[in-house]
Parts: C-alpha cells; sequence; structure tokens
C-alpha cells in the first residue's frame, strides 16, 4: 500500500488546557487555535485523545497515563490500544480490544507527523484491497468537476472513454449495489463499486450537460421549459419509487438535475438517498438540503421520509426554476402555484403523489 499505518507518536503534540470563561466556568480550550471544546461535535473530555475540529491538532487527555510517549490507534475505530488491559509492543501486533481488528505494531509503522497522520486518516483508498487499487488505476484523473475534490472526470486508460468517479462519505451501500443491478433510466449507470475505511468509491457514466442550478445563474427558466423539466424529473422519481422497495433521493435540488444537450433531463446524486420504511415514524438520521428538505427530513414532520418527500422538493424547485426565489420569497403565480402548493403542504398526506403530479403539469403544459 505504500502507506504508514498505526500509530501517531505523542511526543510534541499539546494537551488540552484549562481556562476559565466570562462567567468564572471552567472551559476546555484547544492549544494551537484557541478553540473551545466542549462546543465541537463529539467532544468528550473522558475521551483519550481529542483532534481539534478547528484547527486539526491532536490532543492527547492530560489525566492519561501511559508507558511510552506513544499513542498507538487502532486502523479499523481508531481505539487507543495503549491504554487497553495487556497491550504490549513485543508482539509485532494487537488486536484491539474495541473491535477485533489485528494492529500491526513496531517502529515502522510510526508517522512522521501530525500532517502525514491526519493524512493517512482522510485517504479515500485507505482499506481497500490490492485488487481493487489495480482496478481503480485504469481510471485517469482528469480534472475536478465544479471544483470539488470529491466528483472527478476520469478517463479509462484502456478504452479511452470518460467516468465520473465520485468519493462518498455519507451513503447506503446497498442502495448503489441495487441502482448498479437495475439501473433507472436518466440517472447515470453505475459501472464499479469500491468500499474503502473513509469512503464509497463509486465509478458511473458521465453525463455532459448544465446543471439546472448553471442555467439559473444566467437567469429564470421559461415557465414551458420549467414544466418540461418537473415532469422529466417526476418521470425518474416515479421509477424510483415503484422499485420493489421505494428509494426515497432526499436531496432534489437544482444542481442534482443535468440537462444535456439534446433536452433529456438526468437526475443525479444518490448520496442521501434511503429506502422506504412504511413502518417507520422518523428519520433516523435527518438528510437534505435547506429550503429544498421537507419537514419530515429535518425532524418537523409527522412521519418519516416517503416518496411525498421528494414530491416537497420538487415543488420547491418548480418554483425557483420559474421565479429564481423560494416559495416564501415570491410564488410563481397562477395554477402553476396551485401545483406547487399541493406539493409543498406541510402534513405529507395532502401532497400529490408522482402519478397525481405527473397528471397536473402534463396538463397545464398545454396552456404554456
Amino acid at each position: 500500500m505504500g502507506f504508514l499505518e498505526g500509530i501517531i507518536k505523542k511526543t510534541g503534540y499539546d494537551k488540552k488546557r484549562l481556562k476559565t470563561g466570562e462567567d468564572g466556568t471552567p472551559c476546555e480550550y484547544c492549544p494551537r487555535c484557541d478553540g473551545i471544546l466542549f462546543f465541537q461535535k463529539g467532544y468528550s473530555n473522558d475521551l483519550p485523545y481529542w483532534i481539534c475540529k478547528g484547527c486539526g491538532e491532536m490532543l492527547i487527555n492530560p489525566e492519561l497515563e501511559t508507558e511510552d510517549d506513544i499513542a498507538w490507534i487502532c486502523d479499523q475505530c481508531s481505539a487507543m490500544l495503549n491504554i487497553q488491559e495487556g497491550f504490549t509492543v513485543t508482539e509485532g501486533e494487537w488486536t484491539c480490544r474495541e473491535c477485533g481488528f489485528v494492529n500491526r505494531i513496531g517502529e515502522g509503522e510510526l508517522y512522521a507527523s501530525e500532517d502525514e497522520f491526519m493524512a493517512d486518516q482522510r485517504n479515500p483508498y485507505k482499506g481497500l484491497s490490492d485488487e481493487d487499487l489495480l482496478a481503480l488505476s485504469l481510471y485517469e484523473e482528469v480534472r475536478y468537476i465544479e471544483g470539488r475534490s470529491d466528483v472527478i472526470l476520469v478517463k479509462n486508460r484502456e478504452s479511452g472513454k470518460f467516468f465520473i468517479k465520485k468519493l462518498i462519505i455519507t451513503y447506503n451501500r446497498s442502495i448503489y449495489d441495487h441502482l448498479k443491478d437495475n439501473p433507472v433510466e436518466h440517472m447515470p449507470v453505475i459501472y464499479e463499486i469500491y468500499e474503502g475505511r473513509n469512503c464509497l468509491i463509486v465509478i458511473e457514466e458521465f453525463v455532459e450537460g448544465r446543471t439546472v442550478a448553471d442555467i439559473l445563474d444566467e437567469g429564470v427558466i421559461a415557465k414551458g421549459e420549467a414544466v418540461r423539466i418537473a415532469i422529466k424529473v417526476c418521470r425518474i422519481l416515479e421509477a424510483l419509487h415503484k422499485q420493489e422497495r421505494p428509494i426515497i433521493h432526499r436531496d432534489i435540488k437544482p444542481s442534482n438535475i443535468m440537462v444535456t444537450e439534446d433536452n433529456e433531463v438526468y437526475l443525479l446524486d444518490m448520496n442521501v438517498a434511503k429506502w422506504y420504511d412504511p413502518d417507520k415514524s422518523d428519520d433516523t438520521r435527518y438528510m437534505g438540503t435547506r429550503f429544498y428538505a421537507a419537514p419530515e427530513q429535518v425532524g418537523y414532520g409527522l412521519s418519516a421520509s416517503s416518496e411525498k418527500s421528494d414530491i416537497y422538493a420538487l415543488g420547491i424547485l418548480l418554483n425557483v426554476m420559474i421565479t429564481g426565489k423560494f416559495p416564501k420569497e415570491e410564488r410563481a403565480g397562477g395554477r402553476i402555484f396551485d401545483i406547487i402548493e399541493g406539493c409543498i403542504k406541510l402534513d405529507a398526506g395532502e401532497r400529490f403523489d408522482t402519478g397525481e403530479l405527473i397528471d397536473e403539469l402534463e396538463g397545464i403544459s398545454e396552456e404554456l
């Protein structure tokens, strides 16, 4: 692999320091950036170590007592090994008591610096097999898409064809596997899936065109064209919702809708998609994009996400395409807004379903 894994030198890393806040309460601060650790998500003062979310500094708990000056970190679960009962460096390996992963132990596994440690922790290829790395080496990286380092245009060295490589941190692997085996028309075809310790790597069809977000940068979209795009998106959603186990996209927004040169419409990005579960009354994790996400996606609805959540977002999208603004700022007006209003009801049960919405939009498209 060529990566040094397993441990990071403890020497030279700052420990947490205590200060007194304005109200006299002791606060724990990062000694590098003065960030208040209590305010950082996931922080607890009984953790053996913490990586400051403000500056990336690795902080060792000052109450921690170890026999040497090295913090040995499990490659699988990031638990600290040398505070585990019976730990020794003489055996050459150690089985983590937390997750059961067998870690290599030795001087050759030391990181030379904190930067090297952090780079390894962020490495998207960490944990991939040699076979997977060899397969991925066939794809030459050409450029980032819209400056995003997690969405990359790649070229297959053997066929010369272009693809998109995505490095996905938030995902449901089973949905990607399903769509690879059961492609949905007008969604990018998924060709390869690789999973490491840090992310899912997906090789998918390269669809050329402009996103609705790109089009809106130049001005609002004519009503007839906006309705046409909405109908196309609705048909894609209908196909997702009618899978044997329905899939909810949960992130309908301008940047996830692609319009090609021949006016075909594609739906992108399944990062926060979920399987529909009729027995759930709430989402386990709240996902979506602000102003497009339905109330139930962010914990304010009466039920869990369903196909009606995608309808809500599509109604918001239609209003934005026509006015450039959200409904609370400016309404599209006329019969179109009557349809939008039927999409964005707070009660999901009162919204259109995909079939009803297609009928409504096709009916009004003849007048535009």
